[in-house]
């Protein structure tokens, strides 16, 4: 890496660090903060949308690679845009939807995808993907989850694009990563000083998706989906959770297995987020090698990768058994007569 190259990156994380600190000045003044409720897992009021650096990492870059990131700059620019505003006054489900479909559009164009695909392919890929900018979003909970998680994938997809086949601009995941880091300066910590809010984890997420998109198109291959297995298994096992108990799948709720391990655990919140990144990344050595290597076929590689998530993931069960026991005897305890 040239001494050009690190002063560029430098400026841009100088940037990204400016940039935050009047926004956090902005916020304040407007009282964009993040109110506990139902779903949240902390009970203070840090600043909402300090993810908005991920929109300003995309700008940068964009700024500087105009005339090949100009769909993705229209994309991320509305999504992010819609997020915030929802970040500061709620917006009905049908606005955020359509823009979520907009953005998504937006990208498929840029990257040429209309027109290769049957109009019901499209459909199933549409709804796949509007269904990950919203699971991101709810699996944004707790302390340094959404920082991390996202700079592993990255870390892998910069080894791929570096070492395996090159399927987009170094900048691009670069820029990301360095959005990452700063986020997480502010984040991963005990008492974080902001949350990404819906601005931040749409906006990362958004990012993830136009990434694996042009990894899929450069292989031919949809294996790259497995990047987001764990975020996918715990998102779709909750769903199913949660309509086994017949709740409302579209309440608040604190069932997530992270929710779990850290609000009734009592899990440390940068434990759980190193444990979802570290496994996350796991997942994805794994798919790197088989694809290199081609030891077992990709279907194999679906079950063996999926599998075990879902097996992880029945662990909720005994600790929410535990969790409810343990209660029940501290209350049969305070209840007993002195």
């Amino acid at each position: 890496m040239g001494t050009s190259l690190i002063l560029r990156y430098l400026a841009v994380v100088f940037t990204l660090f400016g940039g935050m600190i009047i926004y956090f000045r902005i916020a304040k003044k407007f009282s964009i903060i993040d109110k506990p409720n139902q779903r949240s897992s902390h009970q203070y009021s840090p600043i909402r949308g300090g993810g908005i650096v991920f929109f300003l990492a995309g700008l940068i870059y964009s700024a500087l690679h105009f005339q090949e990131s100009l769909y993705f700059l229209f994309g991320l620019t509305l999504i992010s845009g819609v997020s915030l505003w929802d970040d500061i006054s709620s917006l009905p489900n049908k606005v955020r939807i359509f823009i979520h479909f907009l953005s998504i559009s937006l990208g498929f164009y840029g990257l040429g995808l209309f027109g290769l695909f049957p109009w019901w392919a499209l459909l199933i890929v549409f709804i796949l993907f509007v269904g990950i900018l919203n699971a991101y979003n709810f699996m944004d909970g707790i302390n340094g989850i959404t920082g991390l998680y996202s700079l592993a994938i990255l870390i892998a997809l910069q080894y791929i694009n570096c070492e395996v086949v090159g399927f987009t601009s170094t900048d691009f995941i670069t820029y990301a990563m360095l959005a990452c880091v700063v986020f997480l300066f502010f984040n991963f910590r005990k008492r974080a000083k902001c949350f990404a809010g819906d601005v931040g984890s749409m906006a990362i997420a958004f990012w993830m998706v136009f990434l694996l998109l042009q990894l899929m198109m450069k292989t031919g291959s949809f294996i790259w989906i497995l990047f987001l297995s764990v975020y996918g298994v715990d998102s779709v096992a909750t769903i199913l959770h949660r309509i086994y108990l017949k709740q409302n799948i579209f309440k608040a709720h604190r069932l997530h297995f992270y929710q779990i391990l850290s609000n009734e655990y009592r899990m440390s919140h940068l434990k759980v987020s190193v444990l979802y990144a570290s496994v996350q990344l796991i997942v994805c050595v794994v798919v790197i090698y088989v694809y290199k290597t081609q030891i077992i076929d990709f279907v194999w590689l679906f079950v063996l990768s999926l599998f075990p998530l879902f097996l992880i993931y029945s662990l909720k069960f005994r600790f929410m058994e535990y969790v409810f026991q343990n209660n029940k005897k501290i209350e049969s305890g305070s209840s007993s007569p002195q």
